[in-house]
């Protein structure tokens, strides 16, 4: 099933703009654990390095991945809660 990124209302949005890495991981995962199974979780990161480091992170925990989608000089990483 394919979702519309654009169109997606994420339950918790977190601005790790201006933050190196780790920092966009981190609030991921300070994110998540904020929000119940299900819900979706937006994470802003100017940092090129949460394209590999945020999917990589949600699988290895069992969490989805829906997507990224540049935004003005940022991208917007969205994450479903699985557990």
């Amino acid at each position: 099933m394919a979702v519309d990124l654009n169109t997606l209302k994420p339950t918790k949005t977190v601005d790790a703009r201006g933050t190196a890495c780790p920092g966009p991981l981190l609030e991921a995962k300070k994110a998540v654990g904020t929000v119940g199974v299900s819900q979706i979780v937006e994470v802003l990161s100017n940092d090129s390095g949460s394209r590999n480091d945020i999917p990589v992170w949600a699988k290895k925990v069992g969490h989805e991945y829906l997507g990224v989608i540049e935004a003005n000089g940022f991208d917007r990483h969205f994450i479903i809660r699985k557990k």
